[in-house]
């Protein structure tokens, strides 16, 4: 199954984020330019709504008169990532700069050397290592981080008062700390309660941010597939699925039946990265109950994120890379997040007024700058992530799928998912 990401989130996040202080200081300062050449047009392929608006772009053309940024947007990051491997191939036909998704590096990696190295002495120490990593390969930098994906728990607050739980978000939290096994604890607890709703979406979609938390889940950083060996492995997915039983909604992410669930409440809890607050104001615009705890299970987490890349096959590579490391500067990071909370990968945006004064109105005005950067700061680690990643989880979720439809039990999905995964080669 494939995970979509940055559907629904641009206006929601644009409209539901309210920022305490004025924003101030969120371009770079003006410099004169030195630019003499020959005018020039790059060309910008994203991707749904990374943030970057018109007004930004021409920003960056009032510091470079010379150069002028066109954006080309693909609907889905699926025709995004179709257009970028079929021109790769082609040899001709990219943009000046690509947007990839954090999901496509893996298979983007393979192909580093038709990539510019976008090592840069101002760019150097601007993320965690784990982002960092995330566009590296042996030594190179072909890809500079936009967005993260750090996570944290939405719930129900109502639900939670009907099950005699704690509703506000600080006694959410410690209510929450804790491993896995203590989340589904709670969720038992809750469905004993018999409020009528679950504890979770799906066995799937908690399977992500658990897996999201082990740097060889599946793979070693060889490439070798481990997903049938690691012990780890069948161990998260029978446990999911052990707590599915009583916790779970059992409806499929980004399903009709999915929005639907999430429009009457049929979940306390998910998990909850900032991309997805756009996703459940627009599920679910009349509820008035989402709150947001700053918590995860077993510490931290990312889910999502991309990167900017720029093309050898591009005529303007130098001015490109110039445009790549300014765009995704922290001032520049922090208009994204304004414009479509896509939040910043950049550390030292985590100290600008207008990231820590963010609030939600939504989320009961949720403080949802200085959560997400407490949840940033907890990820210690993010998955090795090779070529046969993506087919590998989709196994897998297929798998959990079987079980929480009742088509399979969760050994005999277990033996199909081993058979699957093993098919891959």
């Amino acid at each position: 199954m494939k995970i979509s990401r940055r559907t629904t989130i641009g206006a929601a996040i644009a409209s539901a984020s309210v920022f305490a202080l004025v924003v101030t200081g969120c371009s770079s300062p003006p410099s004169a330019s030195t630019d003499t050449k020959t005018p020039i047009t790059l060309t910008l392929a994203t991707f749904n709504n990374f943030g970057y608006t018109d007004a930004l772009l021409a920003e960056y053309h009032k510091l470079h008169p010379n150069i002028t940024v066109v954006q080309n947007k693909a609907a889905t990051s699926d025709a995004a990532e179709t257009n970028l491997f079929t021109k790769l191939a082609a040899g001709s036909g990219l943009g000046d700069v690509e947007a990839v998704d954090g999901d496509w590096m893996p298979k983007v990696k393979q192909y580093a050397s038709k990539f510019v190295d976008l090592t840069a002495a101002d760019n150097k120490g601007r993320y965690s290592s784990w982002k960092t990593a995330g566009g590296t390969v042996d030594g190179k930098q072909i890809g500079l981080g936009t967005d993260i994906g750090p996570e944290a728990i939405c719930y129900r607050s109502d639900l939670f008062a009907k099950a005699g739980l704690p509703t506000d978000p600080a006694a959410v939290a410690t209510l929450l700390q804790g491993d896995w096994q203590h989340y589904y604890d709670i969720g038992a607890q809750f469905a004993a309660k018999k409020t009528g709703a679950a504890w979770f979406d799906s066995a799937g979609a908690t399977f992500q941010g658990l897996a999201n938390q082990y740097q060889n889940f599946f793979e070693k950083n060889d490439g070798t597939v481990v997903a049938t060996t690691n012990p780890d492995v069948k161990a998260a997915f029978t446990s999911v699925l052990q707590a599915s039983a009583t916790d779970s909604a059992h409806l499929t992410e980004w399903t009709n039946d999915w929005s639907a669930g999430m429009a009457k409440g049929a979940w306390a809890t998910m998990l909850c990265p900032p991309w997805m607050l756009g996703v459940i104001q627009g599920d679910s615009p009349k509820a008035t109950d989402w709150k947001i705890a700053n918590v995860f299970p077993n510490g931290g987490g990312n889910w999502g994120g991309s990167f900017l890349l720029v093309p050898t096959q591009g005529k303007h590579t130098a001015e490109a890379k110039q445009f790549v490391d300014w765009l995704t500067a922290p001032a520049q990071q922090i208009q994204a997040f304004k414009t479509a909370g896509n939040f910043p990968s950049q550390v030292a945006a985590y100290s600008d007024a207008t990231l820590t004064g963010a609030t939600n109105p939504f989320f009961n005005n949720a403080a949802i700058g200085q959560i997400f950067i407490d949840r940033a700061k907890a990820v210690s680690v993010t998955p090795f992530k090779g070529v046969k990643y993506g087919a590998i989880m989709t196994a897998v979720q297929n798998g959990l799928t079987r079980v929480e439809q009742k088509q399979q039990t969760i050994d005999a999905s277990w033996t199909q998912v081993v058979s699957d995964i093993t098919a891959l080669g």
